[in-house]
């Protein structure tokens, strides 16, 4: 945890540039100690907990570079940003302390401004790091029923079967109910992990006012680690009154409290679900809200492929679908809407769909897509949902899955007056 003073170490073998950078920071409201060498300032870290280190590059005996090198064989650049204090001039140093690990640099003479705001940024950064840290396990905490697929990572060389079929039932549990129905339309679904734990997720959840809400989410990776986001990703899309629910604005209401914008739910998931750079991982998000009195479905994609928009009597199309994946963006979401009429589909799948590769190597691609769901437009949703499987089945051949494969349709067959939807 941050110092609420923070803690810095500067070291440098000049006296005068040494001395003069401490007391300036001191007058910052930092506490700081000075280290004359580099076997020194090795000593010093051994024996204190720094927040930040100033690290002079040419010194006698063991250099900054040497010194850069030994710490990060410990410290990771989130706990302990080191920035690095060389001459003009000397590019070749820069490099080599960036490539050991160095988080930024400042050359001297020094400009006290900006080594105040470099020494400022790298710890706010190391602030957020831990915050994030925290909140991590904040929502773990509040999410217990994700105990059960947490307690068999333990014992997983004697519980790996059993708990691998209790892990695929709470993922089960976030898929659409069977007896689920929607006045005015048809819906077909399928849902299939290439391993026994998917990254995928997909939902449709009555809302209130006649509005109903569908979604399919993708996690980076496969297995455990990428069900686990996937789980909680779910979780928080899960139908009110679950508290844990962000799609209405008083989760804790039955069938109450505003029903929040697509485009205010991506932006929540991308502020709790920091991108994770230990795992590598993030999620790709289509949601989208479906109007049964106007059949308007506005919608936000978070790096997801566009769904699919088949009119009645035309040629089916990928709607546009702009926007950085959950934990990446920096910028708001943008929302789209499509109006649909009697006899339209829409389709939203995984890219596991597209991105399914032949065994030579190439991939289904957008343009084989269209032509299976076009061609599949005289038979029965579901029936036209199964042959689109079945010619992703028959691309890939005899290889086993890559990617799972999920994909959520909708027919608009009635556009009369809306039925009540049933929560």
């Amino acid at each position: 945890m941050l110092n609420s003073h923070p803690y810095l170490l500067v070291v440098d073998d000049n006296e005068m540039d040494r001395d003069m950078l401490s007391r300036r920071l001191e007058r910052q409201g930092y506490k700081v100690t000075v280290g004359h060498d580099g076997n020194g300032a090795l000593e010093l870290i051994r024996e204190h907990r720094f927040d930040l280190v100033l690290l002079d590059v040419m010194m006698p005996g063991l250099s900054g570079l040497e010194v850069m090198k030994t710490l990060r064989q410990t410290y990771t650049a989130t706990h302990l940003p080191i920035i690095i204090t060389t001459a003009k001039g000397e590019s070749a140093d820069i490099v080599t302390a960036l490539e050991l690990g160095a988080s930024d640099y400042v050359t001297k003479p020094l400009d006290f401004p900006v080594v105040l705001a470099r020494v400022e940024t790298h710890l706010a950064l190391k602030r957020e790091a831990e915050r994030v840290k925290l909140l991590e396990q904040h929502l773990e905490l509040r999410n217990r029923q994700l105990e059960e697929t947490n307690a068999w990572l333990e014992q997983i060389n004697s519980r790996m079967s059993r708990d691998l079929k209790a892990a695929a039932k709470i993922q089960a549990s976030f898929l659409p109910r069977e007896t689920l129905q929607v006045p005015g339309t048809a819906l077909s679904w399928s849902y299939q992990p290439c391993d026994e734990l998917g990254g995928d997720g997909l939902n449709i959840i009555p809302l209130r006012g006649g509005r109903v809400a569908l979604y399919i989410l993708d996690v980076s990776g496969h297995g455990v680690v990428s069900a686990l986001l996937s789980v909680a990703l779910s979780r928080v899309l899960s139908p009110p009154p679950e508290p844990a629910s962000i799609l209405v604005g008083n989760g804790e209401v039955p069938n109450g409290g505003e029903v929040i914008a697509p485009v205010r739910v991506a932006d929540h998931l991308n502020r709790f679900f920091p991108f994770d750079a230990t795992t590598g991982q993030f999620a790709t998000l289509l949601y989208g809200i479906l109007d049964v009195a106007t059949w308007e479905f506005q919608y936000v994609s978070a790096g997801h492929p566009g769904p699919v928009h088949l009119p009645a009597g035309a040629a089916p199309v990928i709607l546009e679908s702009q926007g950085f994946p959950i934990g990446l963006a920096e910028d708001p979401y943008e929302e789209r809407s499509v109006r649909l009429a009697a006899g339209d589909r829409l389709y939203l799948y995984s890219d596991g769909i597209p991105e399914t590769a032949a065994p030579s190597g190439e991939q289904y691609g957008n343009d084989r897509l269209l032509a299976a769901i076009g061609r599949g437009c005289s038979e029965s949703l579901s029936e036209s949902v199964a042959a689109l499987l079945g010619a992703i089945e028959q691309w890939r051949g005899d290889a086993s899955a890559q990617d799972d494969i999920s994909i959520l349709a909708l027919e608009v067959s009635d556009t009369g007056d809306p039925a009540p939807i049933p929560a």
